[in-house]
């Protein structure tokens, strides 16, 4: 009887991770496929390069300020009703913002969408949380960093190939895909968060993200923020770097970053579970850490194409270890319900990739090689700081 509720509980698992999976990977291809066409569309409506920036800018400031605050709702009302609002909000901006005439227009939409579309992504890690027993998250958060992976492969060379149509096609495409998932969300996920669970209850308490932020847990969220911060500097001053000392095109860097994001899908989808069974979270987020650094000390040094795409395929594999380990790590210690959780992470991701850019370029106009040694140097720190005060960190909960 026993061993027939297990196989029955791996079944259940199994099929929410798939459509968790389906949702991340749908949700991500619809950002993916605006990325390459967003500029040359803001151009079109007489957009500056500052003007495009802030576009860029805003989205990523309200998905910032909203994600913790649609994180303490999901936690109150469960997770399936902001999954489906994320989604409907995603489409609808979208849709509007291909149809948009004017910059004061296509602002408005980039703004109004990163408020709505911050309630989709974190809570479905938090749906991942709920599922999985501690000593599963990883593999269950590995898996939805595969799709998020993917979509970013898929995204951008579906978007290029749409914008054949005209600019406003991608962004038509994307806001029907995250229609698409909204209806499945709404006829095929359940509600992973039970009624006694949520912070509606007496018995569960509210969270407080500076709480999270500041409390025992800062290293793991500082640890992922400057992997977001390095990270977002590395891409905004990579393709310059290349163009300027090999005379690389974007085709070229298309390729390489095809290559690596198949790198970064395959390690989290297929190997952080067995990784982390056998060598345990703390370990293979540090191997991730060490990969990241090589990789960014390695940029300056590589001096072809292969040698460029071997290095960046190490950024890949890393961001699948630390990603994956550093997210149920987090999960498992936290005091907090998982929804908070969960949209925290997400602010702090979306902090590093406002400030890195800005950091980035402003280190790259003084030396072409600084935002990677810098990232190097990073990466190093933070090695050395998780190292020392690891074992400072509270031991996971079962409960969590």
């Amino acid at each position: 009887m026993t061993n027939c509720l297990e196989r029955g509980m791996v079944h259940v698992k199994k099929k929410y991770l798939s459509l968790l999976f389906l949702v991340a990977f749908l949700t991500m291809l619809g950002f993916g496929i605006i990325i390459p066409i967003l500029p040359y569309f803001a151009e079109d409506v007489g957009a500056s390069s500052l003007q495009i920036g802030i576009l860029f800018a805003s989205y990523n400031i309200m998905q910032l300020l909203f994600a913790p605050i649609w994180g303490m709702l999901s936690d109150r009302i469960g997770r399936k009703p902001l999954i489906a609002f994320g989604l409907f909000g995603f489409s609808v901006t979208f849709i509007l913002f291909g149809l948009a005439e004017s910059y004061a227009e296509m602002l408005a939409y980039r703004i109004i969408g990163g408020i709505v579309s911050a309630a989709a992504m974190p809570t479905v890690t938090a749906m991942v949380a709920d599922l999985f027993p501690p000593d599963e998250r990883a593999k269950g958060m590995g898996v939805i960093g595969a799709g998020v992976g993917l979509s970013f492969v898929f995204g951008p060379v579906l978007g290029g190939l749409l914008s054949g149509w005209g600019f406003g096609v991608p962004f038509f495409v994307s806001g029907g895909v995250a229609l698409l998932t909204f209806l499945i969300i709404l006829f095929a996920l359940p509600e992973s968060l039970p009624r006694e669970k949520r912070t509606g209850s007496s018995r569960v308490k509210r969270g407080n993200p500076l709480t999270a932020l500041f409390g025992p847990l800062s290293l793991l969220y500082g640890i992922m923020f400057i992997v977001s911060f390095a990270f977002a500097g590395l891409e905004t001053t990579f393709a310059l770097y290349i163009n300027d000392l090999y005379g690389y095109s974007s085709k070229d860097l298309g390729y390489m970053f095809l290559v690596m994001g198949i790198i970064s899908a395959f390690v989290q989808g297929g190997l952080i579970g067995k990784m982390v069974k056998s060598l345990g979270e703390p370990l293979v987020l540090a191997i991730g850490l060490i990969l990241y650094g090589i990789g960014f000390f390695a940029i300056p040094l590589a001096a072809n194409f292969w040698a460029l795409t071997l290095t960046l395929s190490l950024f890949g594999a890393g961001q699948g270890m630390i990603r994956a380990t550093g997210t149920a790590m987090i999960t498992q210690r936290t005091t907090q319900g998982q929804g908070v959780t969960s949209g925290t992470i997400s602010s702090i991701d979306s902090l590093g990739r406002i400030l890195g850019p800005l950091a980035g370029g402003a280190v790259y106009e003084w030396y072409q090689s600084g935002p990677f040694l810098l990232g190097g140097i990073l990466m190093v720190v933070m090695l050395i700081l998780f190292r020392a005060r690891y074992h400072r960190l509270p031991e996971p909960s079962a409960q969590a």
